[in-house]
């Protein structure tokens, strides 16, 4: 146990959630601390509290009565919320990010109690570095920022997104032990063109359409630039922004700074994990597939680019592996005769006839694998899996679209339609499926298997960038931990259950990257394991006195 110096006594000690124990302050520390009478006569011990909490959680009728109630304890003690989530990670995950974090974000004005994180509205420009300066916390190593444009799948929430940075890195401590006082949570108001909000009398961000696209990155230019002086060595973890905008700025700073995008090259990296454990139970290789995305926003461009990665390390040149990726979006097939693409696209705009009919585009390119990223629900219909499954012996459907009424189709229908052939995973959970007789666990394609532990290995190594290897190398080790056994019922990724464990052996791979890569700005250490263990969070209260 940590003993901590304290210069923070009575009630300002109970006011503040990294130190507050609640009713498990030891009678010493009341004594010495000047508490007495201020909590109740006790001490419990730690599963006393969780067993408060726990049954305080058993009288909520809703996931998003839980998260509030969970939002609210964390604000009051810290080491008890990471306790709790921490306890039974596959059901508490769900409750504080996905799928619930999209009605949090929908209500996010409505059920919002006290602040957390900062704000920076860009009608403070010229003044962000000063702003930054506000911030209690002087040693902020990652920080999540967003500026609400494209919240999951549900679009443009200005303000209402910053629940997303807020649940982002609750999760980097809770499923990969990254310590949370190095965290800081940011949202850059740029406005919102979401009219709702715009007149929605409790909304809580700047009340005025988005700007032109060079006023955005010139705020985002100075935001990125005064992190880089108030918090050196800080990582910046951009996420939920508009596709152009996320792939447009991820190229503006990625050579320069410490940062990356969670939407283009996390989901990157858990969708290519899944993607290398189907091509296991196939007895195939990477190579060996050809892929159709349906969606070529930011999501899928990054998807395809770190699988052209992929592709390449196994032999391939960069042009030989973007021919065998083909792109489906609202205008139909990616293809040069398209006059609306953007120079990120254009690499998959491979020869084809025009179509915007995603069936017969299945029928010419014969994809062995469909990728969803189009946030349009029920968009992989009967047809298309009836189809993909006459052309593949085993296909591949990833319906990764999230919230769940956004997946394009459901792991029931993907497994019905194909007969049970189908290897599927989605970007939410859907619960087992039974058919003829056998039991199908359907893979969650969620970035939490990967961002933390990338999030770890850049804080415990320093990392003075991030680049697109770390996700290779993370996938890798994330379809590493799959036991064969579970191939046969279809599933792509490790159990959640034990997550910690999971992010902890990811993470150290990644380190290992690092430190080969000649990125790390520490020593480099004689076991890597033991390394990101020492760098660990423990939700374990500090011995005060």
């Amino acid at each position: 146990m940590v003993t901590t110096t304290l210069s923070k006594h009575g009630i300002e000690l109970l006011q503040d959630p990294s130190l507050n124990k609640s009713t498990a302050f030891t009678e010493a520390e009341k004594q010495a601390l000047g508490l007495l009478g201020l909590v109740p006569d006790v001490t419990e011990t730690p599963d006393i509290q969780l067993a408060r909490v726990m049954k305080q959680l058993g009288h909520k009728t809703s996931d998003l009565d839980r998260y509030i109630y969970l939002v609210n304890l964390l604000d009051h003690n810290e080491t008890l919320f990471y306790r709790t989530v921490m306890s039974d990670p596959a059901y508490f995950l769900p409750i504080i990010y996905d799928p619930t974090i999209g009605e949090v974000c929908l209500k996010f004005g409505h059920i919002y109690r006290q602040p957390r994180g900062m704000y920076l509205s860009i009608e403070r420009r010229g003044k962000v570095k000063e702003i930054l300066n506000n911030c209690p916390q002087k040693d902020v190593r990652v920080i999540c920022v967003t500026n609400g444009g494209r919240i999951l799948g549900l679009g443009d929430l200005g303000a209402n997104g910053m629940g997303i940075p807020i649940g982002k890195l609750q999760l980097y401590t809770a499923a990969a032990g990254v310590p949370p006082q190095y965290l800081l949570p940011v949202f850059l108001d740029a406005g919102t063109n979401n009219e709702q909000y715009l007149h929605d009398p409790l909304y809580l961000g700047l009340r005025k359409p988005r700007p032109a696209t060079a006023d955005l990155y010139s705020f985002t230019d100075e935001f990125v630039e005064a992190v880089q002086e108030v918090f050196p060595g800080c990582c910046i973890h951009f996420e939920d922004w508009t596709g152009v905008d996320a792939m447009h700025l991820l190229q503006r700073y990625r050579d320069k700074y410490c940062v990356y995008n969670d939407d283009i090259q996390g989901t990157a990296g858990i969708t290519l994990a899944g993607m290398i454990n189907a091509t296991k139970i196939k007895g195939t290789k990477l190579t060996d597939e050809r892929y159709l995305f349906m969606g070529a926003g930011s999501a899928g461009i990054g998807l395809a680019n770190l699988l052209c990665s992929a592709l390449v390390e196994q032999g391939l040149t960069l042009t030989e592996a973007q021919s065998r990726i083909h792109m489906f979006d609202v205008n139909g097939l990616l293809e040069p005769s398209r006059k609306d693409l953007f120079d990120f696209q254009l690499p998959y705009a491979h020869a084809h006839a025009p179509t915007k009919d995603f069936l017969a585009a299945i029928e010419s390119i014969k994809p062995t694998t469909i990728i969803g990223v189009s946030t349009i629900g029920g968009a992989f219909t009967q047809q298309v899996v009836e189809a993909m499954s006459r052309l593949n012996k085993r296909p591949v459907i990833l319906a990764l679209s999230n919230p769940t009424e956004h997946a394009e189709c459901t792991a029931q229908q993907a497994y019905n339609w194909s007969n049970g052939k189908a290897i599927y995973a989605a970007g939410v959970q859907f619960s087992p499926v039974h058919l003829n007789g056998e039991t199908f666990l359907p893979g969650q394609a969620n970035n939490f298997y990967i961002f933390p532990a990338v999030g770890m290995a850049i804080f415990a190594t320093k990392a003075k960038r991030v680049s697109d290897q770390m996700f290779i190398e993370a996938a890798k080790a994330v379809a590493d931990q799959v036991p064969p056994e579970l191939w046969k019922q279809g599933m792509l990724y490790p159990p959640q259950a034990n997550i910690l464990e999971t992010e902890i052996q990811t993470a150290a791979r990644v380190a290992s990257l690092v430190f080969d890569s000649g990125l790390a700005r520490v020593s480099r250490p004689a076991n890597m394991l033991d390394f990101i263990r020492q760098n660990l969070y423990k939700p374990e209260y500090p011995k005060l006195v």
